[in-house]
C-alpha cells in the first residue's frame, strides 16, 4: 500500500536539493541515509521535517534507539507528520492497544499503518463503531494494521454494509440468536467486506439463488468462503461454475454438490484452476480422481509437487489411489503422510505372538 501523500509534499526529485537539516537530524538517530535515498529520496527533499519531535515522541512510547533508527528506514515519511497529527494518532491508537508496549511494537511492526494520518475523523469514528459492534480491541488492532483503508470510510458506509448483511443473514433463514457472532466472526475472518458496496453484496447473493443453490446453502457458502464471496462479481463466478461443468462433464445439480464441498471451485478464476487442474493431470492424476476430491484444487501447483513426491518416496502411488492424502493445510499433510509412514514401517507379523509348530 503506497503512502498518501500530503499536498504541501512533493515526489518531484527534478531540480532539487536535499534537506541538510533533516539529512543531520537522520544521521544523528543512525538512520541509514542512503536506504531512504534508493526508496524514498523526495522526503529528504522537503523543506520541513520533524526528526527530532517525531523520535521524541517514539522514544517517549518506550522505542529505542534502534526501534526509532528502524522505524524511520521503513517509513521515513514519518518525519513530514507534525507532532500535533502523531501524537493525535497515538491517542487514537491508543483506545483499543492495551499499553504503550503493545503500541510501540505494533509502530514497528506496520509503521506504515501507524503514520498514515489522514481521515482521522473517520478513523475515530470507526475505531468507536467496531468497539460499539462487540468486536475485541485485539481484532480492531489488527485491522488497524493488516485492513487500515476500512477506517478512512466514512463511518455510515460501514454501517451500510453491515446492516445489508445482518439483513441477507436473516433472509436467508439465519437465526436472531446467532446473527451478532456469524457477523463478528466474518469480520473477523475479512474485515475487506467492508470495503464492497451494498448492491454488489444483493447482486452476488442473488446469482447465487438464481444458479439454484438453496437459501441454507448460500448462508453455508459464504461462511466457508470467509466472505470472500463479496471480492468477486457474477461474471467471474459464471465463468469458473462453466469451466468446471465442462472438465468435470456434470449437470446443474452435482455442480452445485461440487461447488458446497470445494468452493475454490467458484472463488478462483479460471486461469488459476486451469493450471492447477494442468498441474495434477501432469502429474498422473484423472479427472475423476479430481471430481472425487476437488478440495485438491485448493492447493497450488507446488504444493501438491511437493506433497506427491514426498508420499512417493514412501512408496505410495497417488494415480491408483485417493487424493485425501494430499488434502488440508500442512499440518493435516504432516498427519496423513505420518500415519501412511507409521503404517509402512509396522512389521508384517506379531513379533510377540507364539508361534504354531507342528510336530
Amino acid at each position: 500500500r503506497s503512502f498518501p501523500t500530503h499536498s504541501t509534499y512533493t515526489t518531484d526529485t527534478t531540480s532539487r536539493e536535499e534537506n541538510k537539516k533533516t539529512i543531520e537530524s537522520l544521521s544523528r538517530l543512525s538512520v541509514d541515509i542512503r536506504k531512504i535515498r534508493r526508496l524514498k529520496e523526495w522526503v529528504l527533499l522537503q523543506d520541513v521535517a520533524y526528526v527530532k519531535e517525531i523520535a521524541g515522541i517514539l522514544r517517549e512510547m518506550g522505542a529505542d534507539e534502534t526501534a526509532v533508527a528502524n522505524i524511520l528506514e521503513r517509513c521515513p515519511e514519518a518525519i513530514l507528520r507534525s507532532p500535533a497529527e502523531i501524537n493525535s494518532q497515538r491517542a487514537l491508537w491508543e483506545l483499543v492497544c492495551q499499553n504503550e508496549k503493545q503500541l510501540i511494537k505494533l509502530i514497528e511492526q506496520f509503521p506504515e499503518s501507524f503514520f498514515t494520518t489522514e481521515s482521522h475523523k473517520n478513523q475515530k469514528a470507526n475505531i468507536l463503531f467496531f468497539q460499539a459492534l462487540g468486536l475485541k480491541n485485539n481484532i480492531i488492532t489488527r485491522f488497524l494494521t493488516s485492513a487500515p483503508n476500512i477506517f478512512y470510510n466514512p463511518v455510515e458506509k460501514n454501517k451500510t454494509v453491515i446492516e445489508t448483511l445482518q439483513k441477507h443473514y436473516l433472509s436467508l433463514g439465519g437465526s436472531d440468536a446467532n446473527m451478532k457472532i456469524w457477523m463478528l466472526k466474518l469480520l473477523s475472518q475479512n474485515p475487506f467486506i467492508l470495503l464492497n458496496t451494498s448492491t454488489a453484496i444483493q447482486e452476488n447473493l442473488e446469482f447465487l439463488q438464481k444458479n439454484g443453490f438453496t437459501d441454507h446453502e448460500v448462508l453455508q457458502l459464504l461462511s466457508k468462503l470467509k466472505g470472500f464471496i463479496f471480492q468477486l462479481t457474477p461474471a467471474t463466478m459464471q465463468k469458473s461454475m462453466l469451466f468446471s461443468k465442462n472438465v468435470f462433464k456434470c449437470s446443474d445439480q452435482e455442480l452445485r454438490h461440487l461447488v458446497l464441498t470445494c468452493p475454490a471451485l467458484l472463488y478462483y478464476s479460471v486461469p488459476v484452476l486451469e493450471e492447477r487442474l494442468e498441474g495434477l493431470l501432469k502429474e498422473g492424476i484423472s479427472v475423476a480422481q479430481i471430481r472425487e476430491t476437488p478440495m485438491v484444487l485448493e492447493l497450488t501447483t507446488q504444493i501438491v509437487q511437493y506433497r506427491i513426491k514426498k508420499l512417493s518416496a514412501l512408496g505410495y502411488d497417488i494415480k491408483n489411489g485417493t487424493l485425501e492424502s494430499l488434502n488440508g493445510t500442512k499440518k493435516d499433510f504432516e498427519v496423513s503422510y505420518g500415519k501412511i509412514q507409521s503404517k509402512k514401517e509396522r512389521p508384517i507379523f506379531n513379533p510377540v505372538a507364539p508361534i504354531n509348530i507342528e510336530d
